[in-house]
């Protein structure tokens, strides 16, 4: 293999690494969110778009870095979560299963539809000074929001991952996944725990958004082809791992770069959702499941 070669697929590679971290952001807290309570939350694409709305919302009117607004919209968005969950979700489903994925799709429209109330149909984008240009890794450049996306992905799986194994409250959302009903024996309120778990995985989506609409321009039903790639990644890194939805973005991102370098930008999609069937044929718990 040639010099130029090799270098050619440097680029793709690196891209696809990073693009990979990205979709781990997204996927982190819908893999949670399925991991605890097993619910398919249709709604966190949705959840996502609107946190970057509400950044692009604060950069605009009062001018506050993108980044810096998540001091406003990660409290939000947990308190949002914990609402939804105990006040709605939870009555669901002492109704049946379906009914809180009934529940979902009808805040996912909902949302939809206030985004393009306050900012209309057309697509907005995250600016900040720090995230223009590329940066140099030796043998390539890459947008500098790729690699933000990264670090922020690594930290926030990083901070879940050891939460979730050294906090009180990590322990029970933890213990409440495995076994409901012995959760509740040793005195763990599974109804609060639930609450907490689904406030933690909105404020991800609060933290996804607003590096998502660093990354790509956005529109209101952008929510939604990102909530099937985050549902691919926690198909193929194992549903409720947070290493394995982590790993499952960047096999991702690299299928998608390595693909559209090989055979077209038009086979980008169809081989990520072949790998994706794969692994479901071949492991259906994903790399990291149990």
């Amino acid at each position: 293999m040639t010099v130029e070669v090799l270098a050619g697929l440097s680029r793709p590679i690196i891209m696809g690494v990073l693009l990979g971290g990205l979709y781990a952001l997204i996927a982190l807290g819908l893999s949670m969110v399925f991991g605890v309570m097993k619910l398919i939350n249709v709604a966190h694409g949705d959840l996502m778009i609107f946190s970057a709305y509400f950044a692009y919302a604060v950069m605009t009117t009062w001018g506050i870095d993108p980044i810096l607004s998540l001091t406003m919209g990660i409290p939000l968005w947990f308190g949002l979560g914990f609402v939804i969950q105990k006040y709605a979700m939870s009555r669901a489903f002492g109704i049946s299963m379906e009914a809180p994925l009934i529940i979902a799709f009808g805040i996912s429209l909902i949302l939809q539809s206030l985004a393009q109330i306050i900012w209309s149909p057309y697509s907005r984008a995250l600016e900040a000074p720090y995230a223009l240009g590329g940066i140099s890794l030796g043998i390539t450049t890459v947008p500098k929001t790729y690699l933000l996306s990264f670090v922020a992905a690594l930290v926030v799986m990083l901070v879940l991952r050891e939460f979730l194994r050294r906090s009180y409250l990590g322990k029970a959302i933890v213990a409440a996944s495995q076994d409901k009903r012995g959760a509740e024996l040793v005195g763990i309120n599974t109804g609060r725990v639930y609450a907490f778990a689904f406030g933690i995985a909105m404020a991800t989506a609060a933290i996804a958004g607003v590096f998502f609409g660093l990354t790509f321009p956005f529109t209101p039903t952008s929510g939604v082809g990102f909530l099937i790639i985050a549902f691919g990644v926690i198909i193929i890194g194992g549903l409720g791992s947070m290493l394995g939805t982590f790993i499952g973005g960047i096999v991702l991102g690299l299928t998608q770069t390595l693909s559209g370098y090989f055979l077209g930008a038009a086979t980008q999609m169809l081989f990520v959702y072949l790998i994706v069937f794969l692994v479901l044929a071949v492991r259906p718990q994903g790399i990291f499941g149990r």
